[in-house]
C-alpha cells in the first residue's frame, strides 16, 4: 500500500501548524495567573467545550421548532416548549443540588456524567428530529437543560477549590464565562451552518462526540476538586438552611431573577414582533441578526467587564446592573426603534452576564460548602422559572402590543422590582447600623 504523497502531508503539516498557534494562545490565557497550577485552567476548557455543545442544541432545536413554521404555528411550538421545560424542571431541578451535596467526593464524576449522559440523548433527539418524534423531542430536551444546569450548578460550587491566590472571585467567575461564551458563539455558527446544509439532525448527531470527549476530560480535573464528605453526627436542617440563604443572597437573587424575566420577554417578544412585520421597512432576517449580534455583543462585554473587575462589593455590581436594564429599556419605551431594541439587547445581555457573575461570586463567599451547591440548585432553578415566565410573557403580549407598550410594562415591573431592593438594602444597612452603635 502506498503511503500518503508528499504534497498532502505538507497540506496537513500546514493545517496543524495553523491550529496549533491558535491552541497555545489558548492554552496561556486559561492558564496565566496561576490557574494552570490551582485546576482553573483545565476548568475553563471544560466549561468551553460543555458550552459549545449547549450551542449546538439550542441552534438545532431552534430550527426544528420555529424556523420555517408560520408564526402562528411557531407561537403554539414555543409556548409547548417553554411549559414543558418549566414545570418539570421546577420540580426536578431543585433535588439536583442536595444530591451533588451529599456527593462531593465525586464531583469530577458527577460532571463527566452529565456530559457523557448529554452525549447520548443528542443521538436520541436527532432520530425524533429527524422522524418529527415530539413524545421523544421534548423529555429528551428538558433532561439535556437539567444535566445542563447540574453541570454548572457543580462547576460554580467547586470554584472556590481552584481558585488562583491573588484572582477575585468575579474575575475567576468572567473568566469561565467568557470563554464559554466564546466558544459558544463558535458554536453556534458551525450548528448554523450545518443545520442550513444537513439539517438539525446532523447537528445533534455533531453534538454527541464533543459531549463524550468532555465527559472523559472531567475525570481529568485535579483530584481537589473533589472535596471530602463530612461525618454528620446529627442531621442538619438542609432545606431550612438553604431556603434561608441571608438578605445578601436573597437580594442578590431577586436582582437576577428581575433581569432574567427581561430577558426571556426580549427575546420571545421582539422575534414576534419582527416575524409579525410590525418593524416596517426592515428585512426581518437583517433586523433578527442584528438583535442576536447585540445579545452576543452584549453578553461578550459582561463577561469582559467581569474579567478585569477588581471589586470586592459584588453586590453593588449586581444592583448597578438591574439599574442599567431598568434606564435602557425605560428609553426604550420612548423612543422605539429597531436601533433602540438593539441596545436594549445588548444591555440586559450584559446585565444579564455581569449580574450573574457577581451572584455566583456572593454564593460562592456566603454560603458554606456543605450546602453550597444546595444553593446553586435552587438559584438556578429559579433564574430558569424567571427567564421562561419572562418568555411566556413576551410570547402573548407580542399578540396584543406594539412595541413601545411592551417595553413600557417591562420597563413599569423592572421599576417596581429595583425600588423594593433599595429599600430592603436600606433597611438593612440602616440596622446594621442601629446594632452596631
Amino acid at each position: 500500500m502506498e503511503g500518503p504523497s508528499v504534497p498532502m502531508v505538507k497540506i496537513w503539516a500546514k493545517v496543524a501548524r495553523v491550529v496549533r498557534a491558535p491552541a497555545r494562545a489558548t492554552r496561556r490565557l486559561t492558564h496565566a495567573q496561576g490557574a494552570g497550577r490551582t485546576g482553573l485552567g483545565r476548568l475553563i476548557e471544560l466549561t468551553a467545550a460543555h458550552s459549545a455543545g449547549d450551542a449546538l442544541v439550542t441552534v438545532a432545536l431552534a430550527g426544528a421548532l420555529l424556523f420555517g413554521l408560520p408564526v402562528g404555528q411557531a407561537r403554539g411550538q414555543v409556548a409547548a416548549y417553554l411549559l414543558i421545560t418549566m414545570l418539570p424542571f421546577a420540580v426536578v431541578a431543585p433535588f439536583v443540588g442536595p444530591v451533588l451535596d451529599r456527593l462531593r467526593s465525586g464531583r469530577r464524576y458527577i460532571m463527566a456524567g452529565t456530559l457523557l449522559a448529554r452525549g447520548l440523548l443528542c443521538w436520541g433527539m436527532a432520530g425524533a428530529v429527524h422522524t418529527s418524534d415530539a413524545v421523544t423531542l421534548f423529555p429528551s430536551a428538558l433532561a439535556v437543560l437539567v444535566l445542563s444546569k447540574a453541570y454548572n450548578v457543580s462547576r460554580a460550587a467547586i470554584m472556590p477549590s481552584v481558585l488562583p491566590a491573588d484572582i477575585p472571585l468575579v474575575t475567576a467567575n468572567a473568566r469561565v464565562a467568557l470563554f464559554a461564551l466564546v466558544s459558544a458563539g463558535v458554536g453556534a455558527g458551525v450548528a448554523a451552518g450545518v443545520s442550513a446544509v444537513a439539517g438539525a439532525d446532523w447537528v445533534l448527531r455533531g453534538a454527541v462526540p464533543l459531549f463524550l470527549l468532555s465527559g472523559v476530560f472531567a475525570v481529568r480535573l485535579p483530584r481537589h476538586v473533589d472535596a471530602p464528605d463530612l461525618e454528620e453526627t446529627e442531621p442538619r436542617p438542609r432545606w431550612r438552611t438553604v431556603l434561608n440563604l441571608g438578605p445578601v443572597v436573597s437580594e442578590a437573587m431577586s436582582a437576577n431573577a428581575a433581569i432574567r424575566v427581561q430577558s426571556g420577554f426580549l427575546v420571545f417578544f421582539l422575534l414576534f414582533l419582527v416575524q409579525d412585520g410590525h418593524l416596517r421597512g426592515v428585512d426581518p432576517k437583517v433586523a433578527l441578526a442584528l438583535l442576536a449580534a447585540a445579545a452576543g455583543a452584549g453578553g461578550l462585554a459582561g463577561a469582559a467587564a467581569g474579567s478585569r473587575s477588581r471589586s470586592r462589593s459584588p453586590h453593588l455590581t449586581v444592583m448597578a446592573t438591574l439599574a442599567l436594564a431598568t434606564v435602557a429599556t425605560v428609553a426604550a419605551a420612548f423612543f422605539f426603534t429597531l436601533w433602540t431594541a438593539a441596545a436594549v439587547a445588548l444591555v440586559g445581555a450584559f446585565a444579564q452576564g455581569l449580574g450573574k457573575l457577581a451572584f455566583d461570586a456572593i454564593v460562592q463567599r456566603e454560603i458554606g460548602e456543605e450546602v453550597r451547591s444546595s444553593a446553586f440548585g435552587v438559584a438556578e432553578t429559579l433564574l430558569q422559572i424567571a427567564w421562561v415566565l419572562g418568555g411566556l410573557l413576551g410570547l402573548v403580549m407580542s399578540l396584543f402590543v406594539a412595541g413601545p407598550a411592551g417595553f413600557g410594562v417591562m420597563s413599569a415591573a423592572l421599576a417596581l422590582s429595583f425600588g423594593r431592593l433599595v429599600m430592603l438594602r436600606r433597611r438593612r444597612v440602616t440596622a446594621r447600623a442601629a446594632t452596631a452603635g
